[in-house]
């Protein structure tokens, strides 16, 4: 399956990072480092926070955008009403770098979510160091015990953990991690099928005073409506907005904004 592909590549990766730039190298960066923006207290803002991302490609979809500007695309999304981004940093399968979050970093004044597949407390301080706010925690492809550690080692140096569930069985490890920002992932990452359903379904069972965030298979402003319904208030959307013609003009109709000027 192609998640268990990508899981496997990115051990592999981790080990040749760690020989490339060692661990310690990275916590002494740390302290010389501004402080992260606050991620979490900026998705919590109003009835339809939309966090949109950055990714030039995907297992399912393959290229998403043939001209790809990171910062240009950032600066878009800051001016027409995104409360915060998620960067893709995947190079082999979403075909992202690293430098993407410091470039896009520079560009705006948004809190950054680093979207990747993290396995290894190693790229918890490697998040901090390039300029992440935020980190994806996906609970589905690590053990309870390694989830509460990432978590936790997040927080520790300022990084808000964003984890992601698509299942019961991952919200209950999400939930007892102690998570208070919690992704439902409408995409299956075993197919990449998606389905609104799951957001629905999970929300209802996420405790009082989490943030629930809705991700994946995001297309309208009906699909927010629907979600809405359902007491979600803040979505995470790139497919919808990386493969429009106008992506600001695209964010506006999804965040509700009627005002129809062009801040591309």
């Amino acid at each position: 399956m192609i998640l268990d592909r990508i899981v496997q590549h990115k051990y592999e990766e981790v080990v040749r990072l760690k020989k490339e730039r060692p661990e310690s190298d990275l916590r002494a960066l740390i302290g010389d480092i501004p402080e992260p923006r606050n991620f979490r207290e900026a998705i919590a803002v109003g009835d339809c926070s939309i966090i949109a991302e950055i990714k030039k490609r995907s297992p399912s979809k393959g290229v998403m955008r043939n001209i790809f500007d990171p910062p240009a695309i950032a600066s878009i999304y800051e001016k027409n009403g995104a409360v915060a981004l998620s960067v893709l940093t995947d190079q082999a399968f979403f075909g992202g770098e690293a430098v993407d979050l410091v470039n896009i970093r520079a560009a705006v004044s948004l809190p950054l979510l680093r979207k990747d597949f993290i396995v290894d407390p190693y790229q918890i301080f490697e998040t901090r160091v390039i300029g992440g706010d935020a980190v994806l925690l996906i609970a589905r492809i690590m053990e309870q015990a390694i989830l509460t550690e990432l978590k936790e080692l997040a927080e520790s140096i300022g990084i808000c953990p964003l984890v992601e569930v698509h299942s019961r069985d991952d919200l209950d490890k999400a939930v007892n991690a102690g998570a208070t920002v919690i992704g439902i992932n409408n995409r299956n990452l075993e197919t990449f099928t998606t389905d609104l359903t799951v957001s629905i379904e999970l929300a209802a069972h996420v405790p009082e005073g989490r943030i629930v965030v809705s991700e994946s298979g995001i297309a309208t402003r009906s699909d927010i409506n629907r979600l809405r319904r359902a007491g979600i208030r803040t979505f995470l959307i790139g497919e919808t907005l990386m493969t429009a013609e106008n992506m600001g003009a695209k964010l506006r109709e999804l965040s509700g904004d009627e005002n129809n000027d062009d801040r591309n």
